[in-house]
C-alpha cells in the first residue's frame, strides 16, 4: 500500500548506521512516519525536516529541523533552502565541494 511505500524502501536499502532524512510539511504523513519507524527499528539515524509544530515526526525522529509556519508554500520553500544547505555542508565535509 502507499502507506508502506517508503518503509519498504528503507527495509530493502537501509543498513544500521545509515541516516534517513524524512521530509513532511505537516509532520504527520503516514507513509513518512512508517519509514521512520522502520529506520529506527533497523538502527538507522533519523532527521526530520518538518513544518508547522513538527507533528508526530517531531517526537519520533532522533533530530529535527522544524519550520514553524502555517503556510505550506513557505514551509516547502524553507525546506528547499535547508536541503541545499545540508547537501553543501555534507559535500564540503567529504571534500567534494
Amino acid at each position: 500500500s502507499f502507506a508502506d511505500v517508503f518503509a519498504r524502501q528503507v527495509q530493502g536499502l537501509g543498513r544500521a548506521g545509515d541516516a534517513l532524512v524524512a521530509i513532511s510539511t505537516s509532520g504527520n504523513s503516514a507513509n513518512v512516519l512508517r519509514a521512520v519507524e522502520a529506520a529506527k527499528a533497523m538502527g538507522i539515524h533519523t532527521l526530520g525536516l518538518l513544518g508547522r509544530d513538527g507533528g508526530k515526526l517531531g517526537v519520533l525522529c532522533d533530530h529535527s529541523i522544524t519550520v514553524r509556519h502555517d503556510v505550506t508554500a513557505r514551509i516547502q520553500e524553507a525546506h528547499l533552502l535547508i536541503g541545499h544547505t545540508l547537501c553543501g555542508l555534507i559535500e564540503a565535509e567529504m571534500g567534494l565541494a
